[in-house]
């Protein structure tokens, strides 16, 4: 996990607005989990391989401003929408799956 933060967290805001991965980043349950961008959101996983579980909530920036978060497993249903950054990752750490801890090495099969 650490060589792959190390390789999101200097990305710069032509792949991805870097308050999100430093708010992210400073929650410590989030830490421990597997990050990857796509399409300019910072996505987490519980596993390090693919294919990756859904079931860990995603934060989109608004055109507007602010953040939505929603549960990506299934129907896109929202959490809810937050000013900064730093209260989307934290409703993030608030909703992960039960007995979520470090990513672990190998697929969703593995968790």
């Amino acid at each position: 996990m650490e060589a792959q933060w190390r390789t999101v967290l200097p990305y710069g805001p032509e792949v991805i607005e870097p308050e999100m991965v430093r708010a992210a980043f400073a929650q410590p349950r989030l830490r421990q989990l597997f990050p990857g961008v796509s399409h300019g959101i910072l996505l987490l996983s519980r596993c390090v391989g693919y294919p990756h579980p859904r079931d860990v909530p995603a934060v989109y920036p608004l055109g507007e401003g602010g953040y939505e978060v929603t549960n990506r497993a299934g129907a896109e249903e929202v959490h809810g929408r937050f000013a900064t950054a730093e209260e989307a990752f934290a409703e993030v750490a608030a909703h992960l799956p039960e007995g979520c801890g470090p990513a672990v090495l190998g697929t969703v099969d593995d968790l």
